[in-house]
Parts: structure tokens; sequence; C-alpha cells
């Protein structure tokens, strides 16, 4: 039996997710919130997820991108009302392997969730890389070449989510909903601060620098600029 966790917090909808899939074979889990979800898929074994994109506490988007920043591969599909192409294109590149609109047919997502189990099991990607940037997932450290860079945790979450987006810009407003997790953009310095405090440990005076500032907008980190 596939062991599939549910992080979904409308109870009926829940229910009926449940009571199909269990038919199905499938041993099913349900966590009602963002942090509770993200808890049980870090410390169990999972052969699934099915997460709903508007969570409380913490939104579905977020979770699979934690998931997927610490190295955790769990195959997973997200649930969301929201169905146009830009979400949908926001929800894979967070990490999502698939993307299912509501309302929608059971069969439909147990159909979905089969294809998923069918895929090959992917090797499991730990360390980042970009030019001489290192990041280990797993044991929390980061270098440029020879050299550790000490960073705190905030540091290592942008340092990585900017390393999965080598080459693009990244916007303040990213930044803030999908690292702090705002759900609207405050006037604030807040990136910019810790953004600074990155930079000055990543790029020391006489190296060429990885990260590029884009006026008005955001950053980008790139192996070469």
């Amino acid at each position: 039996m596939a062991r599939l966790l549910l992080i979904e917090d409308d109870d009926p909808t829940a229910a009926e997710i449940d009571a199909e899939l269990t038919l199905r074979g499938f041993l099913v889990a349900r966590a009602a919130d963002g942090p509770t979800g993200l808890c049980r898929a870090r410390e169990e074994p999972w052969d699934v997820l099915v997460v709903d994109r508007m969570l409380p506490g913490l939104d579905g988007l977020s979770v699979v991108e934690r998931l997927r920043n610490e190295g955790i591969r769990i195959p997973t599909l997200i649930l969301s009302a929201l169905g146009g192409i830009d979400d949908k294109v926001r929800g894979l590149r967070s990490g999502g392997d698939d993307y299912l609109t509501k309302p929608f047919a059971l069969a439909e997502l147990s159909a979905r969730l089969e294809a998923l189990l069918r895929r090959p099991t992917e090797s499991r990607e730990t360390i980042l890389h970009v030019g001489p940037l290192e990041l280990d997932l797993v044991e929390h450290r980061a270098w440029r070449g020879t050299r550790a860079l000490e960073l705190v945790p905030r540091e290592y979450e942008l340092l990585g989510y900017m390393m999965r987006r080598e080459g693009q810009v990244v916007t303040r407003a990213m930044l803030l909903e999908d690292v702090w997790h705002y759900r609207f953009v405050p006037k604030t310095n807040l990136v910019d601060v810790h953004m600074g405090r990155l930079r000055r440990k990543v790029d020391s005076p006489g190296e060429p620098p990885l990260f590029t500032s884009v006026h008005g907008v955001g950053f980008i980190l790139r192996a070469t600029t």
C-alpha cells in the first residue's frame, strides 16, 4: 500500500479524498495546516504527498519548496483553486511534480497519483552548485571554492533560493513571499539588509562578484558576471 500524506485544511474535501484513495489502496494520513504537514513530511516515510496550496500557518507552495531545499524529493501533487497558467507554473517551479485545479474528479486525482508513483525514483539532490559556490542541503554547509561560508539560517535559506534560480532575476517581492512568507509586500528594507550581508560573505574583496543588483527590481546570482 502506498503511504500518502494529505495536507488539506478543508474537512469535507479531505474526507472525500481520504475515502476515495483508501478504496483505491492508499494508506492515507492527514495534516490540517502547513506547519504540521511540513513536520510530518520531514519526519515520516511517505510514498507521495498531496498538498493544498492555501493552508493556514504556511502555504502549500512554501511547504513544498522547503522540502525540496532540504533534499526531500517525495513525489508531490499540488491542489489549488487557482487555475491560471502563471499559478500552475509557480506551483511546478516551487517543486511540485503535478498540479490539479479544484474542483476535480476524484478518479482523475487517483490516476495522477498512480502516474506519479510509476515514475522512476529520482536520486536526491543534496548539493547545489553555481560556479565556485557549493551548498550542502543535508549538512547545512556552504563554500565558495575552498573558503567556508559562515551563514546564519536565513542567509542559508536565501542562498539556496538564489542558487536554484541561477541566472534569473529574483525580485524583492518574490523573496518576501517565498522566503519570509509574507502574503503582502510591506514597505521594508528587510530583503536588502539580509541580501547585503549574504553578498558580503559570498563576494569577498578581490573575488569576481557572483551577485548582481538589478536596480529597482531585485537580484541575480550567476556563475559569471
